[in-house]
This record gives structure tokens, sequence and C-alpha cells, in this order.
């Protein structure tokens, strides 16, 4: 996660959380003078399209009166959904067992993506079985990471 998602996120994780939701994650895309901010919400009994609609506008005010990014951007809430998006390192170790796509910045032992099992976090490392090889991963070194949808 970037400094302005992390940023963005000490922001609005307080709103979230207090309609009663996880904020699972954010993501900030900047497209030429427009960007996008994305937010991922989720709890147990899981989202609607009503409570996507409450948090955005929550959070649209919050970030009407902060305006904490420049320029033209469009806000986003939704479900992380099945093949969710992994962001820290609890969330990582909470998924531990299920299947992950793992794409780094840089490539790690000659490869940048990773297709395993994830096995849980060591430290600051996420841990990924890719057939009978275990890789510790650095943290923050990983671009993108999903869980995989079983077949």
């Amino acid at each position: 996660m970037s400094s302005r998602e992390e940023t963005l996120r000490q922001l609005l994780q307080p709103t979230v959380e207090a309609l009663g939701f996880e904020l699972w994650g954010v993501e900030h895309l900047s497209q030429g003078r427009h960007s996008v901010l994305r937010l991922y919400i989720d709890r147990d009994a899981g989202i609607s399209v009503d409570d996507c609609a409450l948090v955005s506008a929550q959070v649209g005010s919050v970030l009407d009166v902060e305006d904490p990014i420049a320029g033209d951007y469009t806000l986003e809430v939704s479900s992380p959904g099945l093949d969710r998006r992994l962001f820290s390192l609890p969330q990582y170790d909470r998924f531990s067992g299920e299947a992950v796509d793992v794409r780094l910045r840089t490539p790690y032992e000659g490869q940048r993506r990773f297709r395993g099992v994830l096995k849980g976090i060591e430290g600051e490392d996420v841990v990924v079985q890719v057939e009978d090889h275990e890789y510790l991963l650095p943290f923050d070194q990983i671009d993108k990471a999903r869980v995989e949808l079983k077949a």
C-alpha cells in the first residue's frame, strides 16, 4: 500500500468503522487528471448495495471537508468479493491455507508472480508454498495479491 493510500486509510477508517463495517482496503488510482478512490468494505453479514451507498455518502462528506485528493476523482465503494485482494499482513494471516496469486514489484528468485497456497506470515514476510517450495516474500515488495476462487 502506498503512503497516500495509507494516509487515506487512516483518515477514512474511523468513519467506516463507526458505520459497523471493516475497511478492508483502499486503492487510489491516478488516471491523468482524474483519479479513482476505491474503498473495499466488509462485515460478517456481507455487503449490500445499500451498505456501499451509505458508506459512500458518509465518506464523501469526510473527503469534502478534509480535501485530501487534488483534482477530480471518482469515489467507489465495494465489497472485496470472493477473490478478494489482500492489503495487510493480518489479512494474509487470516487467509492462511487459501490459494493465492501474488505479484511482486521486483523479481524475487527470478520471478514476480507466485501462485500457490498461502501458509501465513513470518515477521514482515508472506509465506507462499508453490508446489514443493516455500517462498518468504517480503511484504513491502508485494504489488498485489488476491485470494483465488476454488474451482
